[in-house]
């Protein structure tokens, strides 16, 4: 028996036996999707100090715009400085509520008081947008920044999230969320910081970050 006589067998056992891993697979994926039979507005948070929980967010928004869905954002830290994701979906104001509520990140305003009148008008704007069962799905950028400094209490949020249409989904994005908000979360992500370009003295640059 030559090498490539070997070859060919040990290929077509690997093959084999990838076949029956990936049957068994299939059978417990398809399993789970059969049993997940509830249809309603999930709510979503993306925390921890890595990179992509607001842009995972904004995916979120383009995504349900690709299916003719109705959104609305509110940003409650940023907007001293303008970003790409503005930019874009202000293009589209039929389709996407786009409100810019903050003034910058706690260290640069370095003013409680107007921070947490600011939150409240933020709070305001996405109540509206929670109230409204034409939107499908909302984003409240950077809220847990909001409430892991107590601009707002975190058991009123939750109460109007509970009190939303049944159907809207929501979005809850930035760092340090509650342990009352991830409880009542239907899926929580906390992102891990591996490697970030910022600590190498990369700036944000267009495109990435901004």
């Amino acid at each position: 028996m030559t090498t490539e006589d070997n070859r060919s067998d040990n290929d077509s056992g690997l093959n084999e036996r990838h076949r029956t891993r990936m049957q068994r697979k299939k059978a417990v994926v398809d399993a789970k999707i059969a049993a997940a039979t509830d249809v309603r507005g999930v709510l979503l948070v993306n925390t921890g100090n890595g990179k992509g929980k607001s842009s995972s967010g904004f995916g979120m928004v383009i995504r349900a715009m690709g299916h003719d869905m109705q959104v609305g954002v509110v940003q409650f830290i940023k907007g001293a400085i303008p970003t790409g994701e503005e930019r874009f979906l202000r293009r589209f104001p039929e389709q996407c509520a786009f409100y810019v509520m903050g003034e910058g990140y706690t260290w640069e305003t370095q003013d409680r008081t107007r921070d947490i009148e600011k939150a409240e008008a933020a709070w305001a704007c996405a109540r509206e947008l929670l109230s409204d069962p034409s939107i499908g799905l909302v984003l409240l950028d950077e809220l847990n920044i909001a409430l892991k400094y107590h601009y707002l209490d975190v058991q009123m949020v939750l109460a109007d999230l509970r009190a939303r249409p049944a159907a809207q989904h929501v979005v809850i994005t930035g760092r340090g969320a509650p342990p009352e908000l991830i409880e009542a979360a239907d899926t929580v992500t906390d992102m891990t910081l591996v490697k970030h370009a910022f600590s190498q003295g990369i700036q944000a640059q267009p495109g990435v970050e901004l």
